[in-house]
């Protein structure tokens, strides 16, 4: 058990730290509590009550105590005491040991009581790189977005790989939900980002390959650079985002054509998921919005793609390829770590320019996922005029806006702010900053 104690009243900051611990793999429940010196039975009913009274009239209820260490008495002897207490002072419907409305939630810990206020379940799984590290292909979709959470959920140390198949838009939308992963689950490891431009790869197929079999070459052709990727980051798995028959590629004959070109350990954690169920998964975890945003780069189109790829006839196709195109794509890989993802943005970075306050006449775009808005109020003065603008929106909304006037982007950490700003000052647009308070 690991008890987190704040030093604050502040319902905001309470909030914070709520929201970081039921986002920390690891993490199986999570519960605010009131905690004191243990009272007697009177002092512990009087103690749940100043925390349920509110809660239980015309309602039914359940006492649940949990015990810990040596006493005179029994959990079931607090739940009776408490129980009768509060249905003789509270008014509540009834008691309902099997479904109830309200479960009151009590702990005595040695010589400790705690009143559970609120609970929720937390992400479950392990810490955060307690177990061995993962390369995770990631494209900015709902499937390779999910799949990276649940790896990054059971505690594995998860790098990011990204294959560029759309220049510079394509790069920012999958930094920006790479980021959002990070900061957002997995902030405390220092992970890798790294981008391998695989247009060339994609040249080379279209031109040499057959119609039907484009696909799976792509995937092989991935999967071998994934190899080669992993071995220098000293990674034994790979992760993918595959789902049974999703699409044509990703039927078990051609994923284990897909796989023969790799030692690899490939994991899917998807692979039996529907997409609606991994859409939901994206809607809970944060990703929908923006990986809806994400343009598709679909790399080759098959006009009547195998379902039912044949080995031998696969490697006919790939015998007509220059391979050399895989080595230098390769050998072009820019490796980042997640926290500096601004630089390499294409092939010279824009620094923003950042401001610890906010000049006359600026506009602070507020440009963090509406999720963190309300856990993290932004203050500013009176006079200053604020915008939430969600980052996987800005590139829509921004030609909209007033270009005589500056305006600061904003987030947390100031990491998805600067990869913006960036971008845009790059694309041309000079009325942009970065707002990072003291």
């Amino acid at each position: 058990m690991l008890e987190v104690q704040t030093t604050t009243d502040e319902s905001e900051r309470n909030a914070q730290v709520w929201q970081c611990l039921c986002d920390t793999p690891g993490i199986d429940l999570v519960m605010q509590v009131k905690k004191m010196p243990l009272p007697d039975f009177d002092g512990i009913l009087e103690e749940t009550k100043a925390v349920y009274a509110d809660q239980l009239p015309g309602r039914t209820f359940a006492v649940r105590c949990k015990r810990q260490g040596q006493h005179s008495f029994t959990s079931v002897d607090v739940e009776r005491h408490v129980g009768a207490g509060l249905i003789r002072d509270c008014n509540p419907a009834g008691v309902s040991l099997n479904d109830p409305e309200v479960s009151v939630h009590i702990q005595v810990r040695h010589n400790d009581l705690y009143v559970v206020e609120k609970l929720q379940r937390g992400l479950g799984g392990y810490p955060l790189g307690s177990q061995d590290a993962v390369l995770s292909l990631i494209s900015g979709g709902f499937d390779s977005s999910v799949s990276t959470f649940q790896c990054m959920k059971r505690g594995l140390l998860t790098h990011f790989l990204f294959f560029n198949l759309g220049g510079k838009e394509h790069e920012l939308a999958v930094k920006e939900v790479a980021v959002y992963l990070w900061m957002r689950y997995g902030a405390s490891q220092r992970v890798k980002f790294i981008t391998v431009p695989f247009e060339p790869v994609v040249n080379e197929i279209l031109e040499n390959v057959d119609n039907g079999h484009m696909g799976v070459v792509l995937k092989r052709m991935m999967m071998r650079a994934a190899e080669r990727v992993a071995d220098s980051l000293e990674v034994d798995a790979v992760v993918t985002g595959e789902s049974v028959a999703q699409v044509s590629s990703q039927t078990l004959v051609n994923l284990s054509v897909i796989d023969a070109v790799t030692d690899k350990l490939v994991l899917r954690p998807l692979i039996t998921s529907d997409k609606q169920e991994i859409i939901d998964v994206a809607r809970r975890i944060g990703t929908e919005a923006f990986s809806r945003n994400v343009p598709e780069y679909c790399g080759v189109i098959s006009v009547k793609p195998t379902t039912r790829a044949r080995r031998h006839r696969v490697e006919a196709e790939e015998a007509r390829m220059d391979m050399g195109v895989l080595d230098r794509v390769v050998a072009d890989m820019a490796v980042q770590r997640i926290d500096r993802v601004v630089e390499g943005l294409g092939n010279q970075a824009v620094e923003p320019d950042e401001y610890k306050e906010v000049p006359s006449g600026a506009v602070v775009l507020d440009i963090r996922h509406p999720d963190e808005l309300d856990v993290q109020p932004l203050r500013l003065p009176e006079d200053v005029q604020r915008m939430e603008v969600p980052f996987y929106q800005l590139q829509s909304q921004l030609g909209d806006l007033d270009s005589g006037r500056l305006y600061l982007l904003y987030c947390g950490k100031g990491i998805m702010s600067r990869l913006h700003a960036s971008h845009l000052k790059d694309a041309g647009y000079t009325n942009v900053g970065v707002y990072r308070p003291l």
